[in-house]
């Protein structure tokens, strides 16, 4: 069933786990993502960012993807959501992730999404405030979910970028839910965007339980977002180096110190990076396993694009020449089918480790499912 975030992110708070939300950027994607959720009892969050509703759109130069192109992705990633979760035993969110504008936010909500997020940190925080607030009220009344953001996250992801961290403040956070009305705010706290987070990264797990403390005492029923969570599998990193592929310097955040911030107040754990290096190992095996799939006339410029590049992981940056696949799960030869499954079962492969660590696993029937003409109604009535 599709439903807003917020009734998941409430569960999870309440029972103490963390929920892990993951990026899409393919119809087999979400389709294996769906899966192994049902398997594992767990609710579900996926995510699009910006530059994923533009591929998604059909758009190859999908960092600089056109207004148009978003919004048919938007309506596309909303469509193949529906498909899979209308009739699904668990609950499911579609979530904007990085969204910068509220054009961006409306049109995600017109496609299907049931939250969304404005990302206003590289604003000034008046500014921030008021463009978080800006589209609260316009999510609220349409029940859906927004999450904001406070503090800078290092690193790079899509189109957000930065070359060093700002810390959020615990009273500056408490001071921004009351102002906007956000449902959940993703706090800057040691983590970082990307694959290259450093060996040995630290998560300063204080600020998260300062901030929940400060909202438990002021009453502030909100949740905190971890951003830039990958964890960036050091098994995958060795795979896909043997493989051919160039990953340097390629360090994720311990799996162990996100199961603790967890406990601590963190409610909803962003993952991206883990699933494009899963996928392009996947790939990469196929590759070198059926040399002859380098000359298929459907796949050989899917091999191209991959070798052409080996230090960038992202299928998006090599999957343009089987796009039916992408897009629409149409499967034009048996090679391509080959392809998409790598997608498939790395999508998998990465999803269900985490499911089971950070806890969702088997709490599915925790959530309290609404639709988001109740939780329009909810929020009607607490003035929100």
């Amino acid at each position: 069933m599709l439903v807003p975030m917020r009734c998941i992110l409430e569960a999870a708070d309440r029972k103490g786990y963390g929920q892990a939300a993951f990026n899409m950027n393919s119809f087999s994607q979400i389709a294996a993502a769906v899966q192994i959720h049902e398997l594992l009892e767990s609710a579900c969050i996926l995510q699009g960012a910006e530059a994923s509703n533009a591929f998604m759109g059909g758009e190859s130069d999908f960092m600089h993807g056109s207004p148009e192109s978003k919004k048919k992705g938007a309506k596309n990633m909303g469509n193949i959501v529906r498909d899979f979760g209308q009739e699904s035993p668990i609950p499911i969110a579609l979530h904007l992730d990085h969204g910068r504008s509220l054009e961006t936010v409306k049109a995600c909500i017109e496609g299907g999404y049931t939250s969304v997020m404005i990302d206003g940190s590289s604003l000034s925080y008046e500014e921030n405030v008021e463009l978080t607030r800006e589209v609260v009220r316009y999510a609220h009344p349409l029940g859906v979910t927004v999450e904001g953001e406070l503090g800078v996250l290092a690193g790079v992801e899509d189109h957000v970028f930065s070359a060093s961290s700002t810390y959020t403040n615990p009273l500056q956070a408490v001071d921004f839910f009351k102002k906007t009305r956000v449902d959940a705010l993703a706090i800057s706290y040691g983590t970082m965007h990307g694959a290259n987070k450093g060996k040995d990264a630290k998560i300063r797990r204080e600020i998260a339980i300062a901030t929940k403390e400060c909202m438990r005492h002021e009453g502030i029923d909100g949740f905190l977002v971890s951003h830039g969570s990958s964890t960036v599998p050091q098994e995958f990193v060795r795979q896909i180096n043997e493989l051919g592929g160039r990953m340097e310097n390629a360090y994720g955040i311990d799996v162990d110190q996100l199961v603790d911030v967890s406990r601590c107040g963190i409610n909803k754990i962003n993952v991206d990076t883990d699933l494009r290096m899963a996928s392009t190992r996947n790939v990469l095996a196929l590759f070198q396993d059926h040399p002859e799939l380098r000359e298929s006339e459907s796949v050989a410029c899917v091999y191209r694009e991959l070798t052409a590049n080996p230090v960038n992981v992202d299928p998006r940056n090599y999957v343009s020449g089987i796009m039916d696949a992408i897009l629409y799960g149409e499967l034009a030869d048996e090679d391509v089918e080959l392809v998409d499954d790598c997608l498939y079962r790395g999508t998998i492969s990465a999803i269900a480790p985490l499911l089971v660590q950070f806890g969702s696993y088997r709490n599915a029937s925790e959530v309290i499912p609404v639709s988001l003409e109740e939780m329009a109604e909810r929020y009607q009535k607490a003035g929100i």
